[in-house]
């Protein structure tokens, strides 16, 4: 197969873990392809803070054809080590990337197929499969905007660390892992830190001597289908409360309010220079304390019919809830939002192929809607691992062979109709 004249057979836009997974496994099926990255090679992950390191363990890095082979396999490596291995494995087996090329939109291309228009120049495309990560917008509540103009508001994408901060105390909002993470790591670095809390499961770090991802895999944890979640909203929910900072280590609202940070509700509203929040942090905690009880559940149910003794987890301690419900802003340097993030496609990808929160409608990573678009390292593609770096390829040999059984089977003339194709989501 070879290239199209000003195109490709096969664009993948972004070279993230999902776009490496799916030119792997397009290049071990021979499929002509180019892998167009906005910035360069693991760029999101170089993009996070300084301090940032693996959350889950070092055995996860496991992408197609390249398993974890390090002495570390339940240690966690910094940012810049997991960038190391994303662009080694581009040049394991030569990934046509080409870097520093941005997608500006996709497009149906005249007469059938795709048009991309990019920085570079417009490329035509038979296929297209966007693999343009999991967390792409953050999510900045309306509230945010009534912050005081002396009161720094960023994201958590743009923190950094902790020197880089105005003086004065920081309020956190939003208390996934993110929120979690960066509320200790400054709280550490001497700052007084408040963080507005969500509703966020946790688990212990490493029970019974083994690190709890490790143990999860050995359940269907990892391998809940879309389908199992209780409604689509779940899908945007928090992840587990973990941080693989100092060789791992548990990570929640009560080390937190151990270490003397300050718990609060949601935040509620801001006006002047007053932040009101809810009263309902106890409920958050309680939330938190159920998901635990389920999967503690989960891990007791499962493990022993695999031969696996099930670690030993007790039942969650007390917790105090006395928050203070409205905040003085004097004083205060900075606000992050680390309230999540949110799928940011249809700015750019000019087809209806989205549901109403933005998430693409797949079967399998195809589009339902258009012919010849797929998608990868999506959140919950198929499964709770499909975006991340031990899940991905999995979703990605999928995607790659529907579409190299595709340009097998469809005369070019009918692969360039039915690409452009748009049917009934």
């Amino acid at each position: 197969m070879v290239a199209m004249p000003n195109g490709f057979p096969v664009v993948v836009v972004g070279a993230g873990q999902a776009g490496l997974a799916v030119s792997y496994e397009l290049t071990a099926r021979e499929v002509e392809h180019v892998v167009l990255e906005r910035a360069r090679v693991g760029q999101s992950w170089l993009g996070l803070w300084d301090s940032f390191c693996l959350v889950t363990p070092n055995w996860t890095m496991r992408l197609p054809g390249a398993a974890y082979s390090g002495d570390d396999p339940e240690g966690f490596v910094p940012r810049d080590e997991i960038v190391r291995y994303l662009r080694g494995y581009a040049s394991s087996f030569g990934a046509p990337v080409r870097e520093g090329v941005g997608v500006d939109s996709l497009e149906p291309g005249p007469g059938g197929g795709f048009l991309l228009r990019t920085s570079a120049g417009e490329l035509r495309a038979e296929s297209v499969v966007v693999c343009t990560g999991a967390y792409q917008r953050p999510h900045r509540p309306a509230i945010a905007a009534g912050f005081p103009r002396d009161v720094l508001v960023i994201d958590a994408q743009d923190y950094r660390n902790p020197a880089a901060l105005p003086s004065g105390k920081v309020l956190v909002v939003g208390s996934g892992q993110t929120g979690c993470q960066l509320s200790e790591e400054l709280h550490e670095a001497g700052r007084e830190v408040f963080l507005a809390c969500g509703r966020a499961p946790w688990l212990p770090r490493r029970p019974g001597g083994r690190d709890i991802v490790t143990w999860l895999r050995e359940t269907t944890f990892f391998d809940t289908p879309l389908s199992d979640l209780p409604s689509p909203a779940a899908r945007l929910g928090a992840n587990l409360l973990v941080t693989g900072q100092r060789g791992g280590h548990d990570l929640h609202y009560r080390t937190l309010q151990a270490t003397g940070v300050q718990l609060l509700g949601r935040l509620a509203g801001v006006e002047g220079h007053r932040a009101s929040f809810a009263a309902d942090l106890a409920d958050s905690v309680a939330f938190g304390d159920a998901r635990y009880a389920d999967i503690r559940k989960l891990l007791t149910k499962q493990l022993p019919i695999k031969g696996i003794m099930a670690p030993e987890l007790p039942d969650s301690p007390p917790f105090h809830a006395d928050p203070p419900l409205e905040l003085d802003l004097n004083g205060f340097g900075v606000v992050i939002f680390t309230s999540g993030f949110r799928p940011d496609y249809t700015h750019w990808v000019r087809f209806p192929a989205f549901d109403a929160m933005g998430f693409p409608l797949t079967d399998n990573g195809a589009s339902r809607v258009v012919s010849g678009l797929y998608f990868c390292g999506v959140h919950f593609l198929r499964k709770r691992k499909s975006s991340v770096l031990f899940g991905v390829g999995e979703d990605a040999a999928i995607v790659a062979q529907s579409i190299a059984h595709h340009h097998r089977t469809a005369p070019p003339s009918a692969r360039t109709r039915s690409s452009g194709h748009q049917g009934s989501a």
